[in-house]
């Protein structure tokens, strides 16, 4: 028998909705973990990256397992641009899921910064509460920076469009079979677990624009106490490099057997 999810109880519950609030989930959970580490005067500052990896992962897979029935849990840019390359994803929806999904991560770093907020001002370091919201890069080098987001986000939609054929279910929207329930979020999630543990690390937990764009422009507006810049400077880099990957690793599945 089939648990509906607790989202379900919300009316007009839209894919674009979904998209927006499983992105919210993500970021919220995903960012707090951030946040738990960085921030002074938290538990969480002796955390390593092994625990922010498994934090961000165990985030997705909330995300994904709560609105999943709604707009198949995509809840990245670069997952909806793979998909749509792979011709899975139908073409007038692409815009449509990446706004959801931007706003969704802003509205998931608003949460994060009220539920910390009386650790922003004690924390004098502005990169660190920087990386709370968005990716700071361990070496600031834009090309090299660049280079990982293609490669680990190649990886991210090659990986998530053969688990799709794995589970036999390429000629659906979803990134998981639903009717797999939560079990179906399992490969997706040690997928992202590894790319995050083996290559995340060197940008702060990337391969999602969307992850990048939404609490960058939070970072910028809300009053944080002590904040220094956003760099929306080097804001292009965790941007175009997944969308770079994405189209690469749907290219990639397609040249290599698969079909869509």
């Amino acid at each position: 028998m089939k648990v509906p999810c607790v989202f379900r109880i919300l009316p007009g519950m839209t894919p674009f909705t979904g998209e927006l609030v499983g992105t919210a989930i993500l970021v919220l959970l995903g960012n707090a973990v951030m946040a738990n580490r960085n921030l002074a005067q938290t538990p969480g500052g002796g955390m390593g990256w092994l625990g922010a990896a498994i934090g961000w992962s165990a985030a997705l897979f909330t995300g994904t397992v709560c609105v999943a029935w709604a707009s198949g849990a995509h809840l990245n840019p670069a997952v909806t641009l793979g998909l749509w390359v792979a011709g899975i994803f139908p073409a007038d929806q692409v815009g449509h899921y990446m706004l959801a999904q931007t706003l969704g991560a802003a509205i998931g770093a608003g949460l994060v910064w009220l539920a910390f907020l009386p650790h922003w001002g004690r924390t004098q370091d502005t990169t660190a509460t920087l990386r709370c919201f968005c990716t700071v890069p361990v070496v600031h080098a834009p090309l090299g920076n660049l280079l990982v987001e293609v490669v680990a986000s190649a990886a991210l939609v090659f990986g998530i469009l053969q688990v799709k054929v794995m589970q036999i279910n390429l000629d659906s929207i979803a990134v998981i079979p639903l009717e797999l329930g939560a079990v179906g979020a399992v490969p997706v999630t040690l997928l992202t677990l590894a790319i995050a543990v083996g290559l995340g690390g060197l940008v702060t937990a990337a391969t999602n624009p969307a992850r990048d764009v939404g609490p960058r422009l939070a970072h910028a507006i809300l009053p944080i106490a002590g904040k220094g810049p956003s760099h929306w400077s080097t804001a292009w880099v965790p941007v175009l490099g997944p969308l770079a990957g994405a189209w690469l690793g749907a290219w990639l599945f397609l040249r290599l057997g698969g079909s869509a």
